[in-house]
């Protein structure tokens, strides 16, 4: 008798099967979401190892965590997992800027000019935001992202905690990414709209 096709098998029953320890289900269920999974990895990141390696991770921690994780709603479990992932390639990456990539967003339509003009605002506001932080905040800011260093050379420079850095960054990122964020969103509107 011929194996059902994975794409036609319900995933509640793979799941159920792969939580009582069922390779062949486990291995069904990724045959099924390979590919999607690797596409929308692949698409936010443009590198294909870097893909293959975040969907191997979800899959493997499905299997790891199969008898205590449940799993109602598989390709919106997938969804989630694939951006988290991708957000902590990402930030472990060397010139991430966490609030930069919706630039990435803009359609290709929009004129050069429009372009340029919108990078001007955005970076004229960047620019009074940073000068808006503490002064030590906005210095281990700078050091981090503009100079490329790492936190625990921030620290040793400054001579405070490798913890005070990541604390002062992160209430840096928060700050700048609500306000750029807000920013950028206007001016897209602005430039798809017209």
């Amino acid at each position: 008798m011929r194996q059902p096709e994975p794409l036609t098998i319900d995933d509640s029953l793979l799941l159920e099967k792969v939580k009582d320890g069922s390779t062949h289900a486990f291995n069904l269920l990724f045959e099924k979401y390979w590919e999607k999974a690797y596409s929308a990895a692949y698409k936010r990141l443009k590198n294909g190892e870097d893909a293959k390696d975040i969907v191997q991770e979800i899959f493997t921690k499905i299997w790891l965590n199969r008898q205590t994780h449940m799993i109602e709603n598989f390709p919106a479990y997938l969804h989630v997992a694939i951006r988290n992932n991708v957000i902590k390639s990402l930030s472990k990456q060397k010139h991430f800027h966490p609030f930069f990539d919706i630039l990435e967003n803009i359609p290709e339509k929009n004129s050069q000019a429009d372009a340029n003009l919108l990078w001007k605002e955005f970076f004229k506001s960047y620019e009074e935001l940073m000068e808006s932080l503490p002064p030590k905040r906005q210095i281990i800011f700078r050091l981090r992202y503009q100079e490329d260093l790492s936190t625990k050379v921030i620290s040793m420079k400054l001579g405070i905690t490798r913890k005070t850095v990541q604390n002062q960054l992160g209430k840096a990122i928060e700050t700048l990414r609500v306000s750029l964020l807000r920013i950028l969103t206007i001016a897209i509107i602005l430039i798809t709209t017209s």
